[in-house]
């Protein structure tokens, strides 16, 4: 069994209630070092207040040995190239440490809060997730970009924006999950699962 924390340390229902102490950024590389050092398997943070991957990469740079990621970073309203180009980046700071965790966001916060079209959640996070490995595809093996689906079209990619092959290349995916549809998304596309933390095991 693996044994993960989330930031800001002490916060024990993440997604339910506000933290007592809000999370401070210029603490995050002392407070991924005391995770390390507590002997948890990994350090996760999610999408509230702070930009997850930013706080990733100030755990990376202070911690050497436990796993690191986003338990869930949203996923639909940042094109699948970004999330894959944030999650490579993290991958070469970290060194095979990253797990990219993603989730939709339910429809009034993708339409009233990031302002992007909403649509049914698990044919278009089969499409995301596609698209983000066809971009890691492309870096890593020199692979012609050409992905299309009923959500996104990737056919362009120019030496500029190629960051190229990383040593560890094989970035785990998760997916938040709160339904059967989802789970079953996450088993055909994903590398793991992300509960709500109100999930019951049935």
């Amino acid at each position: 069994m693996r044994a993960e924390t989330l930031l800001p340390l002490g916060k024990v229902d993440p997604g339910l209630r506000a933290p007592e102490i809000h999370l401070d950024v210029g603490a995050v590389g002392t407070d991924a070092r005391l995770v390390e050092d507590l002997g948890y398997d990994a350090l996760m943070v999610e999408e509230t207040k702070d930009d997850p991957f930013v706080l990733m990469a100030l755990a990376a740079q202070s911690t050497m040995t436990r796993g690191l990621g986003t338990a869930v970073a949203i996923s639909f309203p940042r094109s699948p190239t970004v999330t894959a180009l944030s999650a490579w980046t993290l991958q070469k700071l970290s060194q095979v440490r990253f797990t990219l965790g993603i989730g939709p966001q339910v429809r009034a916060h993708i339409e009233r809060r990031y302002g992007v079209p909403a649509s049914p959640a698990g044919p278009w996070m089969r499409d995301y997730v596609g698209a983000v490995r066809a971009v890691w595809d492309c870096w890593q093996n020199g692979t012609k970009l050409n992905f299309e689906s009923e959500h996104c079209r990737l056919n362009l990619m120019v030496p500029l924006f190629d960051p190229g092959p990383i040593e560890y290349p094989g970035i785990p995916v998760h997916l938040a999950a709160v339904n059967p549809i989802m789970c079953r998304i996450a088993g055909e596309v994903a590398d793991g699962i992300r509960p709500h933390p109100v999930c019951t095991p049935s």
